[in-house]
């Protein structure tokens, strides 16, 4: 018998305008558009082509003028200053929203101009989205705290008009003063911003005027509100920089129309989320997780949404996100398994969860990494809801494969994100021959074009690199250069980017799949696998292993067991001999940990301090664990 996934899976791939033009009628449009699919460019396809409509509109005014003007839009919860919170009914953030439109405007930001934005997590930083997408503008959200450098490459590649900044952002212990950074970076770029608005916070007291910069407060305060400006479908919403393998950033472009009609879909279809819900992704604006679930997802569903300034621990503790899911009645929860990593780590027996009402909680959604079984069990265990891998790309800009709790819910498989969602029409194809391979068979995972709305229609200023980068190596496919599976069942794995698959002695080995058994250990809280170089074998595995508080067994021991599992689990030809214990792993601000950067330590190859990096002195630690197991040092260039 059908079910509602496979009836809606089936219409998307076999009638995709059919399918997606009825998906886009839930939003309001000022013209509607003249084709739902435009293939006149194959393979760059644009969705919505000649339809006319306003994101800020969509996410806000709407909602206010259909009577739900009352209801919570936005919180804002920070214990990393102390405690403040703030919220905002949908109309007091679209009369925020509007008012800094028109401070926007009032700079001279129009339909088409581009501004950054380099701010922490605070409610400004999405009212700044809000702003330009009101305007037509496009925005550009840089991590705040970036590097100079990193940001000056952002300047020079989308050329704003304007910037939008702080005087700072909190860490856990730390205050990061932006100003500097955002000097250092204008100063570095060969293109110069007209203006630079700078929210001034308690903890940073700047003399902005001295700066020439102009102040938030100031110019909201003589500020008159703007109106929304419609733009075509086809008009880029933003532009967000994601790492390319040649060094220099790829500016992934988001348009309006087809960016707006999926994320509206998948609120209800993936997340089983309805209108009036308290959904929170617990992410960053810098991130598409943050651009996608934190700000447009949610607001254009009728959704509150939740901006939280702090850390999984240390905010104060392991129980800060039981703390406001339980303070705000949050039903969805969607994070990186890294959070819940930190979270077991600190609290393995989740005694700090006792403490609060979860009532309100039933579903909790990983993603940005792969989630491996380990996780995923000992969180339905503490928390007794339906726990979620699904997996997508800053790219794509929402899910290419999910367990779609709105329309069917499958058993979970632990280590699989469950089917591909409507309207990805996923391959694993053999690297060679370009053919999908057998089920069980890693191969490469490819998108049959047309890619569904929200894709990348291009990257900003870089048509040819895009088509280089994504559409080349499989002819009628976008690469995702991820490698995986499909099993009997259709149920689909992520075991990594295609360079994670390692060539031990002639075998493709996923190094996703030793994750899987090393994270199994119960004394491993965290853990990683490269590939090192080996002059006999090619390449061979060692694996990084960050251990539970208070494991007191000798780490030799520990490491031995950890072999042997691997050897037990997946066999001799894995060839996995070493492991060594670190106290903690390097990762992105995002969580995602730097495997390339590791191995690079590790094969005694030149390597550059990442921009996106947590903490530099963790790759210090690393270098000092892999001598420890008769490593050369690395060349950091």
């Amino acid at each position: 018998m059908t079910n509602a996934y496979d009836a809606a899976y089936a219409r998307s791939i076999d009638d995709p305008q059919g399918f997606w033009g009825e998906a886009a009628e839930a939003l309001v449009w000022t013209k509607k558009w003249d084709k739902v699919l435009d293939d006149g460019a194959a393979p760059v396809y644009r969705w919505f082509a000649g339809g006319e409509l306003n994101t800020c509109y969509n996410c806000l005014d709407r909602h206010v003028d259909e009577g739900n003007g009352g209801r919570t839009a936005l919180i804002y919860d920070s214990p990393v200053t102390g405690g403040q919170k703030r919220q905002y009914t949908y109309e007091q953030l679209r009369d925020e929203v509007a008012t800094f439109a028109g401070v926007l405007a009032a700079q001279g930001v129009g339909k088409g101009d581009r501004v950054i934005i380099y701010m922490p997590m605070v409610p400004e930083a999405a009212i700044a989205m809000l702003a330009c997408a009101r305007l037509g503008a496009i925005h550009s959200v840089v991590f705040g705290g970036f590097a100079a450098h990193e940001l000056a490459v952002r300047i020079d590649d989308a050329t704003p008009k304007a910037i939008v900044s702080a005087t700072c952002g909190i860490e856990v212990n730390r205050v990061i003063e932006y100003l500097p950074l955002l000097k250092g970076a204008i100063d570095a770029a060969k293109h110069k911003p007209e203006s630079t608005i700078v929210l001034a916070r308690p903890e940073c007291e700047a003399d902005l005027a001295a700066l020439g910069y102009l102040d938030w407060a100031t110019e909201m305060a003589g500020a008159a509100p703007h109106d929304c400006v419609p733009v075509a479908a086809t008009d880029p919403l933003y532009i967000l920089y994601t790492s390319g393998t040649t060094g220099q950033p790829k500016g992934v472009v988001r348009d309006n129309g087809g960016h707006a009609v999926a994320l509206k879909w998948s609120m209800k279809n993936i997340y089983d989320a309805d209108p009036g819900d308290v959904y929170w992704a617990a992410s960053d604006v810098g991130w598409v997780v943050g651009h996608s679930y934190i700000v447009y997802a949610p607001l254009l569903h009728g959704c509150a949404t939740v901006m939280f300034e702090g850390k999984p621990v240390g905010t104060p503790d392991a129980g800060a996100f039981w703390r406001v899911i339980a303070e705000y009645g949050v039903k969805i929860l969607f994070t990186a398994p890294t959070a819940f990593r930190a979270i077991k780590k600190e609290d393995p027996n989740a005694e700090l969860l006792k403490q609060y009402d979860m009532s309100k909680f039933e579903l909790l959604f990983l993603a940005g990494e792969r989630t491996d079984p380990d996780t995923l069990n000992w969180a339905e265990k503490i928390l007794g809801v339906p726990v979620i891998d699904h997996w997508w790309q800053t790219e794509t800009g929402w899910a290419i494969a999910a367990n779609c709790m709105g329309l069917h819910r499958f058993p979970v498989k632990a280590g699989s994100p469950t089917k591909p969602c409507p309207g990805w029409n996923v391959q694993v194809l053999d690297a060679e021959t370009h053919e999908p391979v057998a089920p069980g068979t890693v191969g490469a995972i490819c998108i049959k074009l047309p890619m569904p709305p929200s894709s990348l229609p291009t990257l900003w200023n870089a048509a040819d690199r895009f088509k280089q980068a994504y559409l080349t190596e499989f002819p009628g496919y976008y690469s995702t250069s991820d490698a995986g599976m499909y099993d009997e069942d259709g149920y689909i794995s992520i075991m990594g980017r295609t360079d994670d698959i390692i060539n031990v002695a002639g075998h493709r080995l996923s190094t996703g799949g030793m994750e899987e058994v090393l994270a199994s250990h119960p004394d491993v809280a965290e853990c990683a696998v490269i590939g090192v170089a080996d002059q006999m074998k090619g390449q061979l595995p060692v694996g990084f292993l960050v251990l539970k508080s208070g494991v007191t067994k000798d780490t030799d021991d520990i490491v031995s067991e950890i072999v042997q599992l691997v050897r037990n689990q997946i066999g001799p030809v894995a060839a996995f001999k070493q492991a060594t214990v670190v106290p903690r792993l390097p990762k992105t601000r995002s969580g995602k940990i730097l495997r390339g950067t590791m191995q690079k330590i590790a094969d005694n190859q030149e390597w550059k301090m990442p921009a996106t990096i947590d903490d530099p002195v963790i790759l210090e630690e690393i270098e000092d664990a892999l001598e420890g197991i008769g490593y050369a040092a690395s060349r950091k260039e």
